[in-house]
């Protein structure tokens, strides 16, 4: 495949993400991308034969998406509480997308939960980038013992606050829960590793 051709195969995975995103895997047609691709259906199976394949090339380009911005993360921040910050900022960043859709990453993997679709564990590997990426920097905090569950409480907080500012489109519960989620860091994670030296 020419770089033309890699470069259409690119806008047919990003808008097939974003489309999954504000409408859901199941309610997103090959139609729906093709058009707004702006290409024919058949150009469009030459680049991809089923809507499985799609969903497979979209959650390979959301993690390494995730990855990407996680290593930026690591470089531009030695402290590993900035990182998390910038984790937790997130949430602003997209307060609006949130607002709308909810969360990228939870939305699809509920949905294909609801049919226990056969890519949901890729599609949860997703969340393993982030969960092993927080254990680290917990680690490097100096928390000891139960980071992975920590990490996964951090997680389920974060999805959380998305789940009830998407269902009540209440932005201002979003920022008040992102000052709530800087403060348990704070209290619970920093401080008391702090006390103890």
């Amino acid at each position: 495949m020419g770089n033309k051709g890699e470069a259409l195969r690119q806008r047919i995975i990003a808008a097939a993400d974003e489309l999954f995103y504000q409408q859901g895997y199941e309610n997103t047609s090959f139609s729906d991308i093709a058009d707004v691709v702006n290409i024919s259906r058949g150009n469009f199976y030459y680049h991809f034969k089923s809507k499985d394949e799609i969903l497979n090339a979209v959650i390979d380009a959301r993690i390494a998406g995730i990855e990407a911005m996680l290593d930026e993360w690591d470089e531009k921040f030695a402290d590993p509480l900035q990182r998390l910050y910038c984790y937790i900022d997130m949430l602003l960043r997209a307060q609006e997308e949130i607002r709308l859709h909810g969360c990228p990453i939870g939305s699809l993997c509920t949905e294909l939960a609801k049919t226990s679709h056969a890519m949901l564990s890729d599609a949860n590997k997703m969340f393993t980038v982030f969960r092993d990426w927080l254990m680290v920097q917990f680690k490097l905090l100096g928390v000891e013992s139960n980071v992975k569950k920590m990490a996964m409480h951090f997680i389920a907080r974060v999805q959380g606050i998305v789940t009830v500012t998407n269902a009540f489109e209440d932005k201002e519960f979003l920022q008040q829960e992102v000052k709530q989620l800087k403060k348990w860091l704070d209290d619970e994670v920093v401080f008391p590793k702090s006390s103890n030296q």
